[in-house]
């Protein structure tokens, strides 16, 4: 069987169950085939965790063409705006593949489509969120001006009561941005702000938005461990450890992945060599199976922060794994 009509199959048996017949009295039209389109990007999105990216980029381009052509044929105004939101959230996932295979200038097109398509919907919690997005790219590809620049822009597409989930994530990015400008007093500053909006996250009502995704104690724990490794502050990382093992146990492989290779960041400017590169090995053999450029890039990265001429064997063995790898 061919691998796009494989991929096809599985997202159509994963969206499946949700849907159901167009009642005799609508047609897609008035609403239904936003939600439909909706759930086939939903179904990529579950794919992502257990897929390499190259494999998803195909289908996930030609949903997104779908979307846009649908968008482009439809009149009525509501609808259309409907549509956008749709070919937004399809845009952004595209980014989203593009980064974790190392194509940044793509990854910068589709988000900036994302963000385009979130205004002509008129959801400014999208745009918010799209924004956001965008700015977590760049805070996390090493422009930190670019992406607290893009934080300020989301926040200025919220209202004058953001969510509290909203508040955490954007607070979470631009710590993260912080750090990667090695300014540890204002990350600490975000972080702190973002613990404090995610303990309110469980006393609102669910957020009216279709992408939504949980932003906990322990997604804010990793995000300092992130920072912390990103500063070479090893009582960050090793302070948040426990904490963070949540998130290190995700089911999302790529995602714990770069996780482990945060941590090992902090092991290493902790001068805990060996607990370092047994860390960066197994992510990186995840790296490798998914063909994921973002997970061998930051291995690489890694491997440049100790530049001994003569390392020790735990290093070496990581050398012979990393000199094999080309994507």
């Amino acid at each position: 069987m061919e691998r796009r009509t494989l991929l096809g199959t599985a997202a159509v048996t994963i969206a499946a169950p949700l849907l159901a017949p167009f009642p005799a009295h609508q047609s897609p039209s008035d609403g239904r085939q936003a939600a439909t389109l909706r759930l086939a990007t939903t179904a990529f999105r579950r794919l992502d965790g257990s897929t390499a990216s190259r494999h998803l980029q195909e289908p996930v381009l030609a949903h997104l063409r779908l979307a846009q052509i649908v968008t482009s044929e439809t009149e009525d105004q509501e609808q259309k705006r409907r549509l956008a939101a749709v070919g937004s959230e399809a845009a952004s996932l595209a980014g989203w593949l593009a980064w974790d295979i190392g194509d940044h200038g793509s990854a910068r097109t589709w988000y900036g489509a994302a963000v385009k398509a979130a205004r002509s919907s008129g959801d400014r919690l999208l745009a918010a969120y799209q924004l956001g997005s965008l700015g977590q790219f760049e805070a996390h590809v090493g422009n930190a001006a670019q992406g607290l620049s893009l934080v300020q822009q989301a926040r200025r597409q919220l209202t004058d009561r953001p969510m509290a989930i909203a508040t955490a994530w954007l607070l979470a990015i631009e710590a993260l941005a912080y750090a990667t400008s090695g300014d540890r007093k204002a990350a600490d500053l975000a972080l702190v702000e973002s613990a404090r909006s995610a303990d309110r996250v469980a006393a609102e009502a669910s957020p009216p938005w279709p992408w939504v995704f949980a932003f906990t104690p322990t997604k804010v724990a990793a995000a300092r461990l992130s920072c912390g490794a990103r500063l070479g502050l090893p009582e960050w990382v090793t302070a948040v450890q426990d904490e963070a093992a949540q998130a290190l146990a995700s089911g999302h492989e790529k995602q714990r992945a770069l996780l482990m290779l945060d941590l090992a960041a902090g092991y290493l400017a902790g001068g805990k060599i060996d607990g370092a590169f047994s860390l960066a090995t197994r992510a990186l053999q995840t790296g490798v199976r998914y063909r994921s450029g973002r997970i061998v890039g930051r291995a690489r990265e890694i491997r440049r922060a100790y530049p001994s001429v003569n390392p020790p064997k735990v290093i070496r063995d990581f050398d012979d794994r990393l000199h094999d790898v080309y994507l």
